[in-house]
């Protein structure tokens, strides 16, 4: 068989095959997975910073303290809002009601924790924010309350 007829026929493979992955894999599964795996990163990451459903613990406040550090608030309100914001966000995201405005709160988020927390953990933070610039520029998708609701 001649190369070129080879060549030919993987490419026509590859194209099939891409536009099989194109039907299967929707706009609206990327999102729903992105808002999945964002609010679970993030809500189980406040649920270590509480007691009981949502005091505030005495090892959070010694941990925004000691390590975070973060340059304008006082620690025991940057404990605070951060694990307010670690639960309401993500419970946000999973329902897929105000996703816009959830990602970008949790992409703010991420970009202090860059800058000022952890600037070491940059492929960690990269890889959140794609996820979350993706729902910040698409929105929640069809599996979202925002739909629903005329929102998105």
């Amino acid at each position: 068989m001649n190369p070129l007829t080879l060549i030919q026929r993987g490419q026509a493979r590859y194209r099939d095959l891409a536009q099989g992955s194109s039907r299967l894999i929707t706009p609206s599964l990327i999102a729903l997975a992105a808002r999945v795996g964002i609010a679970a990163t993030f809500f189980l990451s406040g649920r270590t910073k509480v007691e009981g459903w949502l005091s505030v613990s005495d090892s959070a406040l010694l941990l925004f303290r000691d390590e975070y550090q973060l340059p304008v608030l006082p620690y025991p309100l940057a404990a605070h809002l951060a694990t307010y914001a670690e639960h309401l966000f993500p419970l946000m995201l999973l329902l897929g009601l105000f996703t816009r405005l959830s990602a970008l709160a949790l992409l703010g988020m991420t970009v202090v924790i860059q800058v000022f927390v952890y600037p070491d953990a940059w492929l960690t933070h990269l890889t959140w924010a794609a996820a979350l610039l993706y729902l910040l520029g698409r929105g929640g998708g069809r599996l979202s309350l925002d739909r629903t609701l005329g929102l998105d």
